[in-house]
């Protein structure tokens, strides 16, 4: 039997979607679609164990020894029990979700958040056509042309949802070539400790495994961490997660600023590397909170009640160890914001914990158009960089889409080529010295230090002069012949 393609797992799962349209909202197709999924793939790899052992040693102890599963699935839970019914549906798969939780710790929450009973979004019709739909498909290890398969298909399945509901798709999903590119940029390593303080549906943290990968690195004891506020992308990061096979992690649930999890004997944990994309200029980010913030978080100020993206700035700067680097996606109103802002900025480079200001080209991300930067943070700047900000225009090099921008393989290759370098690029990027920021008062928007416009084509005024002259004798000889046809139609005088 030939082994199920990851083309074949995407469109199948695609597919899906088109059962609940109609049904429900689109925006909400991901939690129904994913908690499926997630307990067939449970079902299918636990069945492939225990089968397993029973052709091997003839015993049929894997059916209910739970020492043999990362994830014991109890009978009422299993597919084979799900499938024969035919009423009430939903409420059956809810009990095989509060099971599967009951019998493992690692799934607390992840599950039961997802509700299948309710029969004016989701009558049994659907659910039904939804379970034969699963059946289809045969999600055991042994049936994966790939190993990290069911992972990416994962992955894919975020990428159409957030394509899917538009604007709200940014909550939850940051294209995943603006993660890979600040991944490259910051380097995670092997061993290292690495969080992100907004983690959305995991993808930094996967794409940081991903990277370590590629350099043949093994990242086995790779520590990963994270804080999400909304509960259902929570439980999508840790779905996402266990799917790519990365079942040592911490995702703690809650609000960064507000209530942060990531604590170790009364302290911020410290960390190698801190990756993230934060909700752009935040309105409600929990001002009165930072007032009385216990963990030292916002010596450089705070900012505005109705901008909080300097907050996870510096909350991200006070979780890197002495050794740490921190990449996040921004605004470019950070940038050159004054007030409170200001001061924060200015507080940031005289400590020297800036590193690089990249431009991004416009339109990459769900829900807004407004242009964005990766800012890089160093808590231990090379010898060379020190004393020094890299400022690169990348806002150029892009790939147009029909509904937004996005950045292609040579886009990043040449950012990162040009960062790692650290060397003037005329019109591209610049190496710039503390003491020119300070003189702009620590203004860091990137059109002051890369110059980005063409020059000016020279124009010569006696030839523009006399092409005007020329211009006008046309449009007096025009409107005579116009007037002469005006006054043989009767118009003229």
């Amino acid at each position: 039997m030939p082994k199920l393609t990851q083309q074949q797992l995407e469109s199948h799962l695609w597919e899906s979607a088109n059962i609940l349209r109609g049904s429900i909202d689109s925006s909400d197709y991901k939690n129904y679609i994913f908690g499926m999924l997630f307990l067939k793939r449970l079902n299918d790899v636990f069945v492939e164990v225990a089968e397993q052992i029973e052709r091997e040693e003839g015993e049929n102890y894997g059916w209910y020894d739970r020492d043999e599963h990362q994830f014991f699935v109890p009978e009422r839970a299993r597919w084979s029990y799900l499938s024969t019914i035919t009423h009430d549906v939903g409420s059956a798969i809810n009990v095989a979700f509060e099971l599967l939780e009951e019998e493992n710790q690692t799934l607390q929450g992840v599950l039961a958040s997802i509700d299948f009973n309710d029969k004016e979004k989701l009558p049994d019709k659907v659910i039904l056509q939804l379970i034969q739909h699963f059946s289809a498909i045969d999600l055991s290890n042994k049936n994966l042309s790939e190993p990290d398969m069911l992972g990416r298909a994962y992955e894919y399945l975020i990428k159409q949802f957030a394509d899917d509901a538009g604007k709200k798709g940014g909550e939850f999903y940051t294209p995943s070539k603006v993660v890979e590119l600040i991944v490259k940029l910051i380097k995670p390593e092997e061993g290292m400790r690495v969080c992100d303080p907004t983690v959305g549906s995991g993808g930094m943290l996967i794409q940081s495994v991903d990277y370590i990968k590629s350099k043949n690195g093994n990242p086995i004891n790779l520590t990963l961490h994270g804080q999400e506020k909304n509960l259902n992308t929570w439980a999508i990061c840790k779905m996402n997660l266990l799917l790519h096979g990365l079942k040592d992690h911490r995702i703690e649930k809650g609000d960064t600023i507000r209530d942060p999890k990531l604590i170790e004997d009364g302290e911020l944990m410290q960390y190698d590397r801190v990756i993230a994309n934060p909700p752009f200029s935040l309105k409600n980010w929990g001002r009165e909170d930072a007032e009385n913030d216990g963990y030292g978080r916002f010596r450089f100020g705070l900012p505005p009640k109705d901008k909080g993206d300097l907050a996870f700035v510096q909350h991200m700067i006070a979780s890197l160890n002495h050794e740490g680097k921190a990449g996040v996606v921004m605004p470019h109103g950070v940038l050159f914001r004054g007030g409170a802002e200001g001061k924060i900025r200015k507080g940031i480079l005289e400590e020297d914990l800036l590193e690089a200001v990249i431009g991004l080209p416009p339109n990459l991300f769900y829900g807004t158009g407004i242009p964005a930067c990766i800012l890089i943070f160093s808590r231990q700047k090379e010898a060379h960089k020190q004393g020094k900000v890299f400022f690169l225009n990348g806002a150029n090099d892009y790939q147009e889409g029909k509904n937004q921008n996005f950045l292609r393989d040579e886009d990043i290759e040449k950012i990162v080529a040009a960062y790692d370098k650290w060397e003037d690029v005329e019109k591209y990027c610049r190496v710039v010295d503390l003491e020119e920021i300070r003189n702009n008062e620590y203004n860091l928007n990137i059109a002051r230090y890369v110059e980005s416009t063409d020059e000016e084509e020279q124009i010569d005024v006696k030839e523009a002069v006399a092409e005007l002259r020329k211009l006008e004798k046309e449009r007096r000889e025009i409107e005579l012949v116009m007037n002469g046809y005006l006054k043989e139609l009767g118009f003229g005088e």
